[in-house]
């Protein structure tokens, strides 16, 4: 198997962490990004792997770990960037750049990152792969106008949208860039045994935090396992290109709104916006 430069965000801990566990070794080139630089760096001494910090509330952040990362990658490339970081949060207290926090640290933030990163993700033809999850499909109903669900907020439809936000983003990767050998995939890795919810109000919380959890709940090998099953794949004969699967199964049980080609359009117009990036 060819060597990959492979960049991995949310890799702190959960299945970020157990990816890189599993990618460890002189196979492939492993970048670890994560909020926190104890827990972080803890993960990339036990595999090897070269690691940042930067915190996803933060878009300044987001700015600086891209621009880190393209000197650190230099000519080499990228060959996958695993946007993975994300979570879900109790309330509607704005990020320092004024928007809401679950749309941000979930959708925006990995939209700007992928964006800076463009031109080294172009010059491997590289992969994008987006963590989403089923969220999207159960409580979402996304209004580019309201991002921020201002007018009809609870933790789970903030989840849902910026999960629907991630496949959206997907196709549109696949809609711009295919044509210069990008690819691009969202997948839904399981309900798992993290400590996801662990700090919002959403219900799902008592799930996660309960023996329920046995029941209902896969291990991080799991679906670290899914995740590097995404990284190492071949695009277009693993996976498929601009699609949405479930684990690892191709999946047509989506939102309705993920075959809304305008919807997809605006989204990417309005986040451009948001972050500050140059639209048409």
């Amino acid at each position: 198997m060819p060597s990959k430069t492979i960049i991995i965000t949310g890799a702190s801990d959960g299945i970020g962490a157990a990816a890189a566990e599993q990618l460890a070794g002189p196979a492939h080139r492993l970048i670890l990004v994560g909020r926190s630089p104890e827990k972080t760096r803890a993960v990339a001494e036990a595999t090897g792997a070269e690691y940042f910090t930067a915190d996803f509330a933060k878009l300044d952040d987001v700015r600086e770990l891209a621009t880190k990362l393209a000197d650190t990658v230099g000519d080499d490339g990228i060959d996958v960037l695993a946007n993975n970081a994300g979570g879900i949060f109790g309330d509607q207290t704005p990020t320092v750049d004024g928007h809401e926090k679950t749309i941000q640290v979930n959708h925006l933030a990995p939209f700007l990152l992928t964006n800076l990163l463009l031109p080294q993700l172009l010059q491997k033809k590289g992969a994008v792969i987006n963590t989403s999850s089923v969220a999207h499909r159960l409580f979402a109903h996304l209004d580019v106008e309201d991002l921020n669900n201002s007018r009809r907020f609870s933790a789970n439809k903030a989840y849902g949208d910026a999960k629907l936000a991630n496949v959206l983003f997907t196709k549109s990767l696949y809609t711009k860039f295919h044509a210069e050998g990008l690819t691009s995939v969202a997948f839904h890795p399981g309900a798992v045994q993290t400590n996801f919810a662990s700090d919002s109000s959403s219900v799902m919380r008592f799930v996660y935090r309960s023996p329920l959890k046995r029941l209902f709940l896969i291990g991080t090998d799991k679906a670290g396992g899914t995740l590097r099953w995404f990284i190492e794949g071949t695009p277009d004969d693993t996976w498929f290109s601009g699609a949405y699967y479930d684990e690892r199964v191709l999946s047509t049980k989506v939102n309705p709104q993920v075959n809304d080609a305008a919807l997809a359009e605006a989204l990417w117009q309005r986040s451009a916006s948001l972050v500050s990036l140059p639209t048409p």
